[in-house]
Order: C-alpha cells, then sequence, then structure tokens
C-alpha cells in the first residue's frame, strides 16, 4: 500500500522552486517573466532560514543579468556546489554561452526554463517552445514536463540524472500555462529526496572541484591536434542519459507511486493515426484522445518527456505496431526550415528504425495561444485524408498562406468539474481572492483543483480573468473555460464592455457587484445582457461589494466581499467555514 503524501496547493514555479531549494547549494538568479516567481520563492526559503536536505541555507546571489547568472552557475559548479538557476526566453538565451561551458566540462546541473517566447517581430510574454529550442546545440539534456505535478516531480528527477550521468539537464515546463497554473498536487517529502540524491556522485563532483591543494587545468586553448577528438570523447556520457532517466524515473516510482517513461504512450491499443506531442499541449490531446477512443476509434499519443538525448529505441517501443500515420505537433517556429524540430527527430527516428509510416507535422499554441481538444479532433480528422496536409497551423486562421486546419467545434470531451470565470482588473486583488478560493477549496474537500488566470501583458489596471475549475477526478484541461457554471463580474463598468454570458452555461449563475440595488439593477443593464439572462435562465445575483467592504472597514477590497458571496452561492462548502477559512486567508 502506497502511503499518502501531503497535498501541496501551488502552481509549477512554487512547486519547482521548494524541489531545488532542497537540493542546491547555490542558487544564481535574476528575474524574467514568467519564471521570476521561482527565484523570488528560493530567495524567501533562506532568508526564512530554511534549509536544503544536507541542513545548510542555500545561497542565494542576484546578478545583473542572466548572463551573469549563469556565469555564476558555471564558476559555482567548477568550485564543486550544487548550483541551479532559473530563467526564459531571452534570459535562457544570454546563458548559450556558458550552457557549451557546462555541458563541455560535464558539469552536473539543472536549469529549470518556464519555456516562453523569443521577441521576433514583437515581443511576448507568453509560452511556448521558441526559447528551449534554441539551445538543442548546447549539449544540455532536455526533459519536458506538462502539469504542475510533473513539473515538480522532473525537477527532482532531473537533478539525481544530472548527478549520475554529469550531463547538465533544463527542467522544462511551459510559461504560464503550467508556471501560474494553480493545482493540486502531491507533495515530495523530504525523506524521499534525501534517499533519492545519490551521494556518492555528490562527492566526486566535489572531488572534480578547482581545488589549490589537488591542482588541474581546465579551460585551455585547444588546437586541430586534439579538439576534434576531446569533443567526440563525451560521446558515452550520452549514450548512457536515456537509461539513467528511466532507471531514476522507476526508482522515483517505487517511492511515490508516480510512474513516468521517456516517451508515453496513450489511447487505443490499435491506434493507426497518433500525435506526437511535449509540454502542457498534452492535456488538451489526452482529453481528446480519451473521448474518442472510447467510440473505438483507433487514436493515440505518444508524450516526449525526455527531448534531448532523444533515444530512437525508446520512442520506437513507445508506438504501437498498427501505427499507420502520424502527426507531430511542435510548440515553436523555425522559419526557413524544412519542418520544426520535433518534426523532424520523429522522421529521423523512423528512418534509422524501418518503420514504414506516413508523418505530418505542424504549429500550435504560439504565445500561449489556445490549444483545444477541438483542435486536436481537427488534427486527427486530416491525418483520415490520402493527402493530409503538411506542415500545418492548428488554432488560427491563416488566410496569408493558408496553413491553417479546421477545429471541430462540436467535438466533446467528458467533464467532471465545476467550471467558474471571474472578471476583475489587474490590481484590483481578484486574482489574490480566487487564488485564496481554490487553495480553500483544494484544503478543505477531496476535490482536485485548477486556477489559471488570464493577463493582460499591461498587468496592473488591465483586464484579468479567473479562471477556476474542481471536481472529483484529476483535471487535465489544459485551456481556458468556455462553458462556465458560475460567471463573476467584480467590476460594474465591464457589462457595457465585455458580453460574459456568452461563456454562461443555461441555467448558470451570474453574480454582479452592482452599486444598484435589485429592485433597480434591471433597467441598467444593457439589452444583450437581459437577452442572455433570459434566454439561458440564469440565475442572477447583485451586491454592492464596494459599500459593504466600506461599512466592515475592508477599504478597498471588495474581492473578499465578493468571495463570500461565491461560497454562499455555490454551496461549495457550509457557509459558517468558508467564512472562517476566509478570514484566516486575510491575516
Amino acid at each position: 500500500m502506497m502511503k499518502k503524501f501531503p497535498k501541496l496547493i501551488c502552481d509549477a514555479n512554487e512547486a519547482v522552486a521548494r524541489v531545488a531549494h532542497k537540493t542546491n547549494e547555490v542558487c544564481a538568479i535574476y528575474p524574467i517573466t514568467p519564471a521570476s516567481p521561482m527565484g523570488e520563492h528560493v530567495d524567501v526559503y533562506s532568508s526564512k532560514g530554511q534549509n536544503n536536505i544536507w541542513g545548510n541555507i542555500p545561497r542565494i546571489v542576484e546578478m545583473q543579468s542572466e548572463g551573469g547568472a549563469a556565469g555564476a552557475v558555471h564558476g559555482s559548479l567548477q568550485a564543486g556546489a550544487l548550483t541551479t538557476t532559473f530563467t526564459a526566453s531571452q534570459g535562457l538565451l544570454l546563458m548559450i554561452p556558458n550552457m557549451y561551458k557546462i555541458a563541455g566540462e560535464l558539469l552536473p546541473s539543472v536549469i529549470h526554463v518556464a519555456a516562453r517566447t523569443v521577441a521576433t517581430h514583437a515581443l511576448s510574454i507568453f509560452g511556448d517552445h521558441s526559447d528551449v529550442m534554441a539551445t538543442r546545440q548546447t549539449g544540455f539534456s532536455m526533459l519536458f514536463g506538462g502539469s504542475v505535478q510533473e513539473a515538480m516531480d522532473f525537477a527532482l528527477i532531473s537533478q539525481i540524472a544530472s548527478l549520475r550521468s554529469r550531463v547538465p539537464f533544463l527542467n522544462i515546463f511551459d510559461g504560464f500555462r503550467t508556471s501560474h497554473e494553480i493545482s493540486k498536487i502531491d507533495a515530495i517529502p523530504d525523506d524521499i529526496i534525501e534517499a533519492m540524491m545519490p551521494e556518492d556522485k555528490i562527492m566526486e563532483h566535489k572531488k572534480r572541484s578547482l581545488d589549490p591543494d589537488h591542482p588541474v587545468i581546465r579551460g585551455t586553448s585547444q588546437n586541430p591536434d586534439v579538439f576534434f577528438q576531446a569533443r567526440e570523447a563525451s560521446n558515452p556520457y550520452y549514450e548512457k542519459v536515456p537509461g539513467i532517466v528511466q532507471e531514476v524515473m522507476d526508482e522515483f516510482y517505487k517511492h511515490t507511486g508516480r510512474r513516468y517513461s521517456l516517451f508515453y504512450y496513450l489511447g487505443h491499443p490499435e491506434a493507426e493515426r497518433v500525435i506526437v506531442i511535449m509540454g502542457s499541449g498534452q492535456g488538451a490531446v489526452r482529453e481528446a484522445v480519451e473521448a474518442m477512443a472510447n467510440k473505438d476509434e483507433k487514436v493515440g499519443v505518444v508524450f516526449v518527456r525526455l527531448y534531448r538525448p532523444f533515444s530512437v529505441s525508446h520512442f520506437i517501443e513507445s508506438l504501437p505496431a498498427s501505427v499507420k500515420k502520424i502527426a507531430v505537433l511542435d510548440r515553436t517556429k523555425e522559419p526557413g526550415s524544412i519542418g520544426e524540430p520535433l518534426y523532424q527527430d520523429v522522421i529521423t527516428a523512423l528512418v534509422e528504425s524501418d518503420r514504414n509510416i506516413s508523418v505530418i507535422g505542424g504549429r500550435y499554441g504560439l504565445s500561449s495561444k489556445e490549444f483545444t481538444p477541438q483542435m486536436v479532433k481537427g488534427v486527427f480528422d486530416e491525418l483520415i485524408k490520402d493527402k493530409p496536409k503538411n506542415h500545418f497551423t492548428v488554432g488560427i486562421n491563416d488566410d496569408i498562406s493558408h496553413t491553417s486546419l479546421e477545429s471541430d467545434d462540436n467535438f466533446k470531451v467528458r467533464s467532471t468539474t465545476i467550471n467558474c470565470m471571474f472578471y476583475g482588473l489587474g490590481s484590483d486583488g481578484t486574482v489574490g481572492a480566487n487564488k485564496n478560493s481554490i487553495k480553500i477549496i483544494g484544503d478543505t474537500t477531496d476535490n482536485y483543483v485548477q486556477g489559471y488566470f488570464v493577463y493582460d501583458s499591461k498587468k496592473a489596471g488591465a483586464q484579468t480573468i479567473s479562471h477556476l475549475r474542481f471536481g472529483p477526478e484529476p483535471i487535465y484541461s489544459s485551456y481556458l473555460i468556455d462553458k462556465a457554471d458560475f460567471i463573476a463580474s467584480h467590476q460594474f463598468n465591464f457589462i457595457e464592455r465585455y458580453d460574459m454570458l456568452a461563456d454562461l452555461k443555461p441555467g448558470g449563475t451570474f453574480l454582479l457587484n452592482s452599486p444598484f440595488s435589485k429592485e433597480d439593477i434591471w433597467d441598467k443593464l444593457p439589452k444583450k445582457m437581459q437577452q442572455g439572462i433570459i434566454e439561458k435562465e440564469a440565475k442572477f445575483y447583485v451586491v454592492d461589494a464596494t459599500k459593504v467592504a466600506h461599512d466592515a472597514d475592508l477599504g478597498k477590497r471588495t474581492n473578499t466581499v465578493l468571495q463570500t458571496c461565491f461560497f454562499a452561492i455555490s454551496g461549495i462548502l457550509p457557509k459558517d467555514e468558508a467564512i472562517q477559512k476566509i478570514k484566516d486567508a486575510i491575516v
């Protein structure tokens, strides 16, 4: 019987920071959205005197750029300290020169990356794989997580695998979509971290450090007579990496009951059409595949976890013998290339193993563009055709080069969650209140929870929408809510600006923060909103949260009042219990 683990309700940034702080002696940090909270968390842990698993307080050093952070990591590793950093996007690109050095010198380390779009024709703070794909050539291994739980688990697995293999790792999870998604996960207790950390390999790393008592020479200049030979000398280390990662995953399973593999197949046992994908997009594909396979459609999906080094044998083993067509989905664009990176790797793997399977490739989700089960169904539908479109896009309407596939908007996946949406303004407290709500629901019920927050890149003062899901089964929906059971508008003027009821289910609940009483409010609503309430037979509530907050000496904190209303109306928890939990959160 597997022991029960303490539950954590947090986002991936916090989950990863917890493991990184426990397993390192130095963290060299520099802030960049959406990876900054990892550095902030480890800084807080050390300032509060929290120890790593060896009883020491990790040293946190903030540099003046990501280039400086990577240089500090390199120097610290040379001195024998276990060292990490956290970054994304242009920040990761600034680390590339030092990444070549760290990998070339076989220094075990992990860089935790909240993968984010690299600025091209425009800057974007949102997520895709363009940054990590620009580091493929550095010699870092790359492990991709697709959920908050996986981001945390892979933080530990990559740390151990790096120490065992001497090859440095990127622990990658999607920026915002995973880094800022709040989820209910199983914590990894310190005793498991201690049991898994390879003390013998740590001591070997320390013995290799630059030490005046045991002088060695490193970082020399080399000429053509020896450089090529020395460059090839690292091959055996890289050949061992896939086996080592799988061994660590198997050991992790023995401790936690959570089983991972380098490539994970899900779907019909005799699938003929298969999607290959990595990162958070796996959630939408999983839901689509389960819905289609339940109707006996022969479809499946392979989730790529270890992307570098790419193990051809493990990949081929993961594919059912029945597969005829594959669609590879990349979350990046490489203009001018013959195809995106994962697509090219899959084709190479099939050619080298003599599997006769036709392959098409496409792009999805650039800069956090939505990726839904309906789009996944569109990709599977394309694979049925005699000549499916190659180098396609999904999720946009490309009316210039006509690469896009149609989504199947009538396609439905099974859902057991209650879905709620909250409209607010950046810095008005709505997001903070909803983060508290998720933690309260997660702590006091057996429900799984998910919170995802849509910010404008202008942040403070711009619109925010909080998307909350909770329900009795694990939640894989890595996309926004399109049909909500409960919608709240924390700003009255939004009734004129947004069609909030478009996303409300028939018979759903609408809560409005309004300065007008229930007697007067109807005539103040726009015609379209009145029509929506009538047509959807919505339950409509109003509260003057501004007045209530003022009368209760809460100042401008209307979010607390509206949070209380949400619990009172929804009945998720007994009202008195919910109010007490809100009061505790305020303290």
